[in-house]
């Protein structure tokens, strides 16, 4: 077998350089001296016999070689970096730390009793969890922040198993302007009233669904905030069915007389943002979601 002539830790290094702008700010990120970066990268570059790098202005950028070499090197990166976390899980048996990012609309009491349930299986595992909306979820596993991600659009490239639709229903406080009309409505009566929306916690490519017609809004960042606004009766908005269930027999509010859209279903998924690193507490968290969802 051959031995390579060039190190990923060479490649890493080429790209913090152009990821990072530049020489003296990859030497920055990588808290090494810019002479070493510069050594590096030059090496890499007489052992290929090819030009990487040409300096363009006051910027280095990337020749086609390079374009061509560092996309396939990005890949031996990961790669790499995957190995050695996965190296640190098997020596710590469990994960010292268990990363959920779960859509807002995921019921709360079943989320909590799986919490609770891991916390119980788990003790060594520290779990955080991260309420997110719309594409915020998309975000965890494509930057793979996230170990277990509950979605309601999973990623091009990934694969996510169904957990549960989640009803969406179009409500309003009993004393809403909207109640005293008395006919079904339509989209031109909702146009003149202000919709509570839920601001998409995504960062990448955020996005908006559902009916979003309304001359003037209330944006929030939460379920919960939506509803607040809801029973103060300051807008209308479509809330998950589950957080209404006792508002609605109570009379607290009403569902809105649509002629249609009254409802709307939302699929949510379960996704494995690095299924190659998923360790025992991993295992666990994708069983208890799947068992507090179809017991």
């Amino acid at each position: 077998m051959a031995i390579a002539k060039t190190s990923v830790e060479q490649w890493a290094v080429l790209a913090a350089v152009v990821d990072a702008g530049g020489f003296a700010q990859a030497a920055q990120a990588l808290n090494r001296s810019q002479s070493a970066v510069s050594y590096a990268v030059a090496r890499l570059q007489d052992s290929l016999g090819l030009p990487l790098l040409v300096v363009e202005g006051r910027k280095s950028v990337l020749t086609s070689y390079g374009h061509t070499l560092l996309a396939r090197a990005r890949n031996l990166i990961k790669d790499l970096d995957t190995l050695e976390q996965l190296a640190r899980s098997l020596k710590q048996g469990w994960e010292p730390q268990l990363n959920l990012v779960v859509d807002a609309a995921f019921p709360r009491p079943r989320l909590l009793g799986i919490i609770a349930e891991l916390q119980h299986s788990c003790p060594r595992t520290q779990i955080q969890l991260a309420d997110v909306v719309l594409s915020g979820a998309e975000d965890a596993i494509t930057g793979g922040s996230a170990d277990v991600v509950v979605t309601s659009r999973v990623p091009a490239g990934y694969l996510g198993d169904w957990l549960l639709d989640v009803t969406f229903v179009a409500v309003a406080r009993p004393d809403h302007a909207l109640f005293q009309i008395e006919r079904e409505l339509t989209t031109d009566d909702l146009v003149r009233h202000v919709q509570a929306v839920v601001r998409d916690s995504g960062t990448q490519h955020p996005r908006d669904e559902g009916w979003l017609g309304a001359e003037r809004r209330f944006t929030v960042s939460s379920m919960e905030a939506s509803l607040a606004t809801i029973l103060a009766g300051l807008a209308y908005a479509w809330l998950p069915e589950h957080l209404l269930t006792d508002l609605l027999k109570s009379g607290a509010l009403r569902r809105l007389p649509l002629a249609a859209g009254g409802s709307r279903n939302v699929a949510l998924h379960i996704v494995l943002a690095r299924p190659e690193l998923l360790g025992p507490a991993g295992r666990a968290a994708v069983e208890a979601f799947h068992r507090h969802v179809h017991p």
